[in-house]
């Protein structure tokens, strides 16, 4: 008997499966190889774009929307908190052996990440999955960010600290985001890529170049960003969940 999946799902919901399983790697890597699973995260990022892409091309499942918030549950919400952990507890040397005040307070702000991140997707999902703007900073972001920081070499802990804590509130505020335009998801995926492949090359260029885009966007877009009203939707690949 086949799965009950089989003529359900299409590809595109494949492409968001791989999506979660990415996250999932990430998570384990993490603890061995910190800048692996910042690519590994990146690399999510990529396959929650394409997805999307390949909805429309294909066309989607009524199961699609759903699964694509589950699975950056694991990508977005639980990945980037632990590769947040793994940078703070080593940058701080906090031990595993007893808990501590300093250990609890880690812990407890990478956890407050995840629950506000799975409150965003949620949030997204009923409210904005169908508008031109979403409000709050995308979880794909805060882990695009995150994930380029370590890569670029960024791993102070108090910063990681900061700008960990600051997307607890980030990600559930009013400030709305648009929609990328295909041109600038465009430029945005290829640098996205060139800091997964390439992160070292010329004293780590791209992943400070994909850091700043993602920087810029977070700071600029909700007051700056200028786009057509009556142009769709792009199929940019940092996604708006």
């Amino acid at each position: 008997m086949l799965p009950r999946f089989v003529g359900r799902l299409g590809v595109a919901d494949a492409v968001t499966v791989t999506n979660a399983v990415l996250g999932f790697i990430a998570v384990v890597i993490a603890f061995v190889d910190i800048t692996l699973a910042a690519r590994l995260i990146l690399l999510a990022a990529i396959a929650d774009g394409l997805d999307g892409i390949l909805a429309r091309r294909y066309g989607g499942t009524d199961a699609g929307p759903y699964l694509d918030s589950l699975a950056d549950v694991a990508s977005f919400a639980v990945a980037p908190a632990v590769l947040a952990f793994v940078v703070i507890t080593d940058g701080f040397n906090i031990g595993f052996d007893t808990v501590t005040t300093e250990l609890l307070l880690v812990t407890a702000i990478c956890g407050l990440f995840v629950a506000m991140a799975v409150t965003r997707l949620g949030m997204y999902t009923a409210y904005d999955v169908s508008g031109s703007c979403t409000e709050g900073v995308q979880t794909t972001l805060a882990a695009t960010i995150l994930g380029a920081a370590i890569l670029a070499g960024e791993t102070e802990p108090w910063l990681v600290l900061a700008v960990t804590g600051a997307f607890c509130y980030l990600m559930v505020s009013r400030i709305q985001y648009p929609d990328l335009l295909a041109r600038d998801a465009g430029i945005m995926g290829i640098v996205h890529v060139l800091a997964i492949l390439i992160p070292t090359f010329a004293g780590r260029t791209f992943p400070y170049a994909l850091l700043t885009l993602g920087i810029a966007y977070m700071t600029l877009s909700p007051w700056f960003y200028w786009r057509e009203e009556t142009q769709p939707a792009a199929s940019e690949l940092h996604g708006n969940a």
